[in-house]
């Protein structure tokens, strides 16, 4: 069996780990208003975060409990803030229960340039039966409304929290991608919470698991929302580099996701190369027998 490591968590084939990392955030962002210098290295405090299991998962009901904005503040008032990044203690990566399946994962981030609707890769996945996690931010939700609606009524599809305003979540206000991150616990919670609320309010959705803007966050925002009951979760494969990739390049990026793999695309650029890539990739991988699965089905 192969030997997994976090470090796949851009896993390439051929292609340079730089340039699927700089592409990551082109299908949300482009154009977006929310902006902020500074690197997305950060500072780095002295004492990480110590890694926690996760807690269960949040309840398949709207009336779920969290903390409250002032609970998590007090519980992590001095907390520091740990590593930056993609790749960090506390956030998921793979599946924990792979039995020889992987999990697609499409993210779609709001935002002038971003709350577009990619149909033919929902249809692609249709035609193949293949589920993905769905993570929707809250401009897109708002944008999507209708839609989101009808998704969620697909089994086919699970919906997951990408975040409030699509904000990196660092407690430091660190930046990726040019875009200011939190700047705190409490705008950390607002981050996560300002969605996940709506998504319970007005689709009856608990989301399982949270992405943040730009897949970015530190081990005191992953913390957090393992207090909160979420997941923090990001991917192995980079199926579409915030969808600039052609259909070629996604559908070899497909085509290296093996069991307890999780790919990352976006669904959310019609113009993007994303579908017909996806419909490329997929029939070759459930070919050689790989099967796809929700996240949820997996923990």
């Amino acid at each position: 069996m192969e030997h997994y490591t976090r470090r796949r968590v851009l896993k390439a084939g051929s292609l340079g780990l730089g340039a699927l990392a700089a592409g990551l955030i082109a299908g949300c962002s482009a154009g977006d208003p929310a902006g902020g210098a500074g690197s997305a290295a950060g500072p780095a405090p002295a004492s990480p975060v110590p890694a926690t299991a996760a807690p269960p998962l949040a309840s398949a009901s709207p009336q779920a409990v969290y903390l409250s904005r002032s609970q998590a503040v007090a519980k992590f008032e001095g907390v520091p803030a740990g590593q930056f990044g993609l790749d960090i203690p506390g956030i998921e990566l793979r599946l924990p229960r792979a039995d020889g399946a992987a999990a697609l994962t499409f993210d779609a981030c709001g935002g002038p340039k971003g709350s577009g609707v990619d149909e033919a890769l929902l249809d692609a996945l249709r035609a193949r039966k293949v589920p993905a996690t769905l993570f929707v931010n809250q401009r897109w939700a708002r944008a999507n409304a209708r839609l989101l609606a009808e998704l969620v009524d697909e089994k086919l599809f699970e919906i997951a929290n990408h975040g409030t305003s699509h904000a990196p979540l660092a407690t430091l206000g660190q930046s990726a991608y040019g875009i200011g991150g939190t700047g705190s616990i409490g705008q950390a919670y607002d981050e996560v919470m300002g969605n996940q609320r709506y998504l319970a309010d007005k689709f009856g959705i608990v989301a399982k698991f949270f992405r943040s803007g730009t897949a970015h966050m530190d081990e005191a925002g992953a913390a957090m929302c393992r207090e909160l009951g979420v997941v923090p979760m990001n991917f192995t494969v980079n199926l579409d580099a915030g969808a600039t990739f052609g259909a070629q390049t996604v559908a070899a990026q497909v085509r290296q996701l093996g069991a307890g793999d999780v790919g990352i695309g976006h669904f959310n650029q019609p113009a993007s190369g994303t579908a017909k890539g996806m419909a490329l990739g997929l029939g070759p991988a459930l070919e050689s027998g790989l099967r796809f699965i929700t996240l949820s089905e997996a923990w």
